[in-house]
């Protein structure tokens, strides 16, 4: 262990372009020793390497084609926000695309090979300077269940990622069963606090720390996918995305983004469904939702009326639809019975249809967690049930096509606070 060490930024290298000699620019710009750790950080890398993406046309959109050509493993996802892992291993928000510190038509991707570029540099350096110094390529990461981010190490060459402290002991004599020390990150950190993101400054030297290097590079800081106990999610956080789907009744007036819609609609498509069929349909309602909540109104006013309700019962019934008009966007979820057995009598005839309904239901319910995972949050009302006619007329929709309700969408205006424990066992008969 090092008595101490210091960290310092490197500075004059300047503006970095696709094919500037990276290792010059460092060498001239600081007098290295034997032993300090250069940490670089890996948009200077990406941008020498030429790993910078030209933007035509609308940069967002080109952003969002980058960030799907990067990954290979969607993580998690809410609105245009992606968590993603990379050909690396990484797991990183947009793939580790980066639209900032670059020209206004470029975007930045990771270096190919961190661990590679790490090396390039190192030996470069010895090459031009006669030190031996270790490379920490860095990159920002945000970390589970903390807020902020902090920079880690993404390429590494000369320094052992991981210090494993398992099976020393601590001041009490107690052995360490599980400690492993990621130096490789905390240099990264470190080196991040004189460098700044708007201060121009992509590298920085630690300078008077022991280390040992066993050869491995950045892929040791990985997480292997067997001892990933957050891969595919726990019984817990299963249980903690269905909680969070909510009824919501008040929306805040910010756009809702179609792609996570569709997102949702490719949940809803994975729920089961009788004899291999496909039974649901999703209206995306924008133009016509007006039309369609003025017509299904007046039908249900219509309706209540022939039953002797007064309007003011009327009025306070048609208040309840409100929350369709509230929200910013509309989803009217169809069955059709493509496929139904037609079966000869009255009782089998019934229950082929309660399949059906059943499985549509499955499908809106999925649709529906999808959308709270998403961080949007929704309403089903079931109006549409009720004037099936009115609305395949309105949205110029199939005869086949049965509206099953609809689907209020927006982002929440407020948190609908916590959730009235239900214990399961009141709904639960044994037999």
């Amino acid at each position: 262990m090092s008595d101490g060490y210091t960290v310092f930024p490197v500075r004059g290298i300047g503006e970095v372009r696709p094919g500037d000699d990276l290792v010059a620019l460092i060498a001239d710009a600081v007098a290295l020793q034997d032993g300090d750790v250069v940490v670089v950080t890996s948009k200077v890398v990406s941008k020498a390497e030429g790993r910078l993406v030209r933007v035509e046309g609308d940069r967002e959109q080109a952003r969002l084609q980058a960030v799907a050509d990067e990954t290979v493993r969607v993580v998690a996802r809410r609105g245009t926000t992606t968590i993603a892992q990379t050909r690396h291993g990484l797991v990183l928000a947009a793939a580790g695309v980066d639209a900032s510190n670059v020209r206004g038509d470029e975007l930045a991707l990771l270096p190919l090979d961190p661990d590679a570029s790490a090396r390039r540099i190192r030996q470069g350096l010895r090459e031009r300077t006669g030190r031996t110094v270790a490379v920490v390529v860095s990159d920002t990461l945000g970390r589970p269940w903390r807020n902020g981010q902090t920079d880690c190490a993404i390429g590494i060459a000369g320094l052992a990622p991981v210090r494993d402290a398992r099976g020393s002991t601590d001041t009490h004599g107690h052995v360490l069963e599980v400690t492993e020390i990621a130096v490789a990150d905390e240099l990264a950190a470190a080196a991040e606090l004189v460098k700044g993101k708007a201060d121009g400054l992509p590298v920085a030297v630690v300078r008077g720390l022991s280390y040992d290097d066993d050869g491995r590079g950045a892929g040791a800081l990985v997480r292997p996918a067997a001892m990933d106990w957050f891969r595919l999610g726990t019984q817990e956080a299963q249980q903690a995305a269905v909680a969070q789907r909510r009824t919501v009744r008040e929306f805040a007036d910010r756009p809702v983004d179609e792609a996570a819609v569709l997102r949702a609609v490719a949940a809803a498509v994975t729920a089961p469904a009788p004899h291999h069929t496909t039974p649901w349909r999703f209206v995306l309602v924008t133009d016509r939702a007006t039309a369609l909540l003025d017509a299904t109104a007046d039908a249900w006013a219509a309706d209540l009326r022939a039953d002797g309700f007064s309007e003011e019962s009327i009025a306070k019934r048609l208040r309840r639809g409100d929350v369709l008009r509230r929200s910013r966007y509309l989803v009217v979820p169809c069955m059709v019975r493509d496929g139904a057995h037609d079966y000869p009598d009255e009782r089998r005839r019934a229950a082929e249809e309660r399949m059906f309904v059943v499985a549509t239901g499955a499908g809106v319910e999925n649709l529906l967690v999808q959308l709270a995972a998403e961080g949007l949050g929704s309403a089903w009302v079931s109006s549409t049930l009720f004037c099936p006619d009115v609305v395949r007329e309105v949205l110029d929709l199939d005869p086949a096509w049965e509206p099953m309700g609809a689907v209020a969408v927006g982002h929440p205006a407020a948190d609908p606070g916590p959730r009235t424990d239900r214990d399961p066992e009141q709904f639960v008969l044994r037999r």
